[in-house]
């Protein structure tokens, strides 16, 4: 902060030279984070949680498994969507705080879906399919149709459910790369200060 006293003994206080390249490391960072497109990343995310979350709605028809018994659809699409919202929200509001909160959301939805996609992974290992046994011109059994779709839901999930951690692992290095870049003026005020003018008190 630059000080010039007049003759006249009055202060003025000119603009803070912090905080001037504070204004423009933000502005910086907005374009950086909207050349990332965090708003169509974050849009992807949360289709695939609704697409997680309605695909897994037949599971409950079936045989109840893993998958169905830990909930892992709900609070794996959950995690997603929550994830997409924030990065929508950092698109329309590029500051520092939303950054870490979008990157510490999408670290928690990455680590999240790995976890999802190795509880699916084993479901499908433990419950393989159930051969289909026809006796005099008869159709296959219950069970080896509700096996066939159970595994076709869990198969569309999975996929979904890589999609996911995909994209999250593609969020998070985008925004630890731009909190690596800008948060050393993280703890700059946020508003640049206007000149002003100080009256010394009359001493008299």
């Amino acid at each position: 902060m630059a000080v010039v006293v007049s003759r006249d003994l009055t202060v003025q206080v000119l603009e803070d030279v912090n905080a001037v390249k504070l204004s423009d490391r933000q502005q910086a960072l907005r374009a950086a984070i909207q050349r990332g497109e965090p708003k169509s990343l974050g849009v992807s995310q949360v289709m695939l949680g609704l697409m997680v979350i309605s695909y897994s709605i037949p599971l409950h028809l079936t045989e109840v498994t893993e998958v169905v018994y830990l909930g892992v659809p709900w609070w794996s699409g959950l995690t997603f969507i929550m994830a997409g919202v924030t990065a929508i929200i950092l698109d329309k509001h590029s500051t520092m705080k939303i950054l870490r909160v979008c990157l510490l959301v999408s670290v928690v939805s990455t680590v999240l879906s790995v976890v999802a996609v190795i509880i699916y992974s084993v479901d499908m290992d433990k419950n393989p399919d159930v051969p289909c046994i026809k006796k005099l011109h008869m159709d296959c059994s219950e069970k080896y149709y509700a096996t066939k779709l159970s595994r076709g839901v869990k198969s569309s999930l999975l996929l979904f459910t890589l999609a996911q951690t995909v994209i999250s692992a593609i969020v998070c290095f985008l925004l630890f790369r731009q909190r690596r870049s800008f948060g050393q003026y993280a703890s700059l005020t946020q508003d640049p200060t206007t000149p002003t003018s100080l009256t010394p008190p009359d001493l008299n």
